[in-house]
């Protein structure tokens, strides 16, 4: 699951493009509906035009809610970020763009809203001329810029399309088997309890998992999952997660607070981090200043410790350790927010790259620097997992150049990394490719969702024919074949030459049916070489429930019109072959008045012995091939 972020200034129309997108309003206080205007995180959900649903997180642009935003920016794939067409560039575009940057979201798309307001001439072409200036040194900087309209639905059609290329661009979350739920809204549902909702950040959880609500350490249990609004067993990296808790008060959780597995992650008071200093920041960060700290939807105060610098100048970017009045939970490449308490501006930010350090470094000292160097630059493992999470399904030498490594190092970090059950390799020993744990289960559930679907609309079919099923998730060939094939082991599918399906779908027929079937089979049996035509039968059954006999194999079609038996097709290819190792060449007349059929009959199951390539026709006979 994929979760796209809207972004920009209060009162340029983010929540009502996500309603005119879905159908779904963000605004669920009455509070934000009273006042028109979004207060806290609003969520909805979107079928795109290749038919995969994403969730959108709608944030606020007040500057007074700005932590609102914050809570639901971190778990962003890509951004829907609005600029109104009559208003332009204003400050909380600014400071959304910069937030994005800090974050290093990966892609999004420009709304350009209101374009339905009446507009002096130019104007349009002089709001989008400001956009791209602003964006040229941003995450942002590719984004495509699309007028549209929630008024008169201007734009939405090419808006989704332009979503789901970015989306297609951005890879997905990791799934590194360590589960994380932020939590970022509390709850009650009646009859069911304490329900929590966040962004997905790793791993998946199950019902009636054992979790832990972390920092505070209290136990619990998965009663139910929801995502859309529908009950699912297993939820995925990067979806949007209801999870509904048992044994704990709304009152024991609030926001900031963490689901995970026992005994997976530690509270941590301490950061080792890479610091980036804004260049709008009001002045320079000064050693051991105190700052706000947001990551995902936690908020605490941090101490800044300088370790190579006295301050950061503004555009300037440092390492240091930040040290945090209150516990939290942190991994390696999490990215997080600085702000100003008073005032309240977002001034900075930064990536992790140890959450949990042993000891206070020693400030300026070179052999410290160094060490976090390497730390950001990540372990050969850490390398190769990125390849891979980039380009899922490459092989081996494709890693080893997209991580920088020698041939032997790769396959070592390959090798942890299976072991760690973090990435797949698919194929044989000669032509592995990999992708990783979190990618084959995004497509396995993709591809069960796509079956699911189609043997729901077609019940009687054997399963979907594998190209329709290769254009709907747009793999190559290669990379399609090596996934069925290890699904098919993993006993998910079960796949033929030509169709794949799930492995509890079954061709059953009603009663009705059943009768009919048995009494057309038996026509069948009594005259299996002058047997009723395809159209008597699909007249009788009708065309899926014939089509369903053939593909069980209860009937063999050798022509468009023509259907036999297959004890009728084994007796008469073995008769044909016996004449011709005797005789060199058989007529369709021999065929006839031999098995005392019609000549139609007989002609029919000599061209479908060509189209096998058993036989070819010499003249008016045929002779082996």
């Amino acid at each position: 699951m994929r979760l796209v972020g809207t972004a920009g200034h209060v009162d340029h129309g983010k929540s009502s493009l996500v309603h005119a997108l879905t159908g779904i309003h963000p605004d669920r206080l009455k509070e934000e509906q009273a006042r028109e205007m979004t207060i806290d995180l609003g969520f909805a959900w979107l079928t795109l035009p290749r038919g995969e649903t994403i969730s959108l997180v709608d944030v606020p642009g007040h500057e007074a809610f700005i932590k609102n935003m914050l809570a639901g920016a971190g778990g962003m794939d890509v951004v829907l970020f609005v600029i109104a067409a009559d208003e332009g560039i204003m400050p909380q575009t600014r400071e959304h763009l910069a937030i994005l940057d800090l974050l290093n979201i990966r892609g999004g798309v420009i709304a350009l809203t209101k374009t339905d307001l009446p507009l002096e001439d130019g104007w349009l072409d002089l709001v989008q001329q400001e956009v791209y200036a602003e964006i040229q040194n941003t995450v942002l900087r590719d984004a495509k810029i699309i007028p549209v309209s929630a008024k008169t639905k201007r734009g939405l059609t090419e808006l989704q399309t332009e979503l789901e290329n970015v989306l297609a661009r951005v890879p997905e979350k990791t799934d590194r088997n360590r589960p994380r739920l932020p939590v970022d809204r509390v709850f009650t549902m009646s009859g069911f309890g304490t329900v929590v909702t966040g962004t997905l950040s790793d791993g998946r959880f199950r019902v009636g998992d054992d979790v832990v609500i972390m920092p505070r350490g209290l136990r619990s249990r998965v009663r139910g999952l929801q995502a859309h609004k529908q009950k699912i067993e297993t939820a995925l990296a990067g979806g949007r997660v209801a999870m509904n808790l048992a044994n704990i008060a709304t009152d024991e959780i609030t926001r900031g607070d963490v689901i995970v597995l026992p005994d997976s992650y530690t509270p941590t008071t301490m950061l080792d981090a890479r610091v980036e200093w804004l260049k709008s920041a009001p002045k320079p960060l000064a050693h051991s200043q105190q700052l706000e700290l947001f990551l995902y939807a936690a908020q605490v105060t941090a101490r800044v410790r300088l370790l190579e610098h006295d301050s950061l100048a503004a555009g300037q970017a440092g390492w240091a350790q930040l040290i945090l009045n209150a516990p939290l939970i942190a991994a390696t490449g999490d990215r997080f927010i600085l702000r100003y308490a008073s005032p309240s501006v977002t001034v900075g930010g930064g990536v992790i790259v140890e959450p949990h350090p042993h000891t206070r470094h020693r400030r300026h000292r070179r052999e410290v620097i160094e060490q976090l160097e390497r730390a950001l630059q990540g372990t050969p493992a850490d390398l190769v997992r990125h390849v891979i999470e980039m380009r899922p399904a490459c092989d081996a030498s494709d890693i080893a150049q997209g991580a920088g490594l020698n041939a032997e190092a790769t396959h070592s970090a390959l090798a942890e990394l299976q072991r760690a059950g973090e990435i797949i390799a698919l194929g044989d020993a000669n032509a592995l490719c990999y992708i990783s744990r979190g990618t084959y289960a995004r497509w396995q559930e993709r591809i069960t969702r796509l079956l699911e679907t189609y043997h729901a609309l077609f019940p009687l079919r054997a399963g979907m024919p594998r190209q329709e099923l290769k254009q709907q998730l747009n793999l190559s060939p290669r990379v399609l074949d090596l996934l069925m094939e290890y699904t098919a082991r993993e006993n998910v599918l079960r796949v033929t030459e030509k169709h794949v399906a799930l492995v509890t779908h079954r061709v059953t027929f009603d009663a009705t049916t059943q009768q009919k079937v048995n009494a057309v089979l038996e026509q069948f049996a009594r005259a299996p070489y002058n047997p009723p035509s395809v159209a008597d039968a699909e007249e009788t059954l009708g065309a899926e429930t014939l089509n369903a006999l053939i593909e069980q194999g209860a009937l063999v079609r050798v022509a468009p019109n023509v259907m036999f038996t297959p004890s009728a097709v084994q007796t008469m290819e073995a008769w044909v072959l016996e004449i011709l190792h005797d005789q060199r060449e058989i007529t369709a007349a021999q065929v006839r008045d031999h098995f005392d059929t019609s000549r139609k009959y007989a002609i029919a199951f000599l061209e479908y012995l060509d189209a096998k390539r058993i036989t070819k026709r010499v003249g008016d006979a045929r002779a082996l091939r």
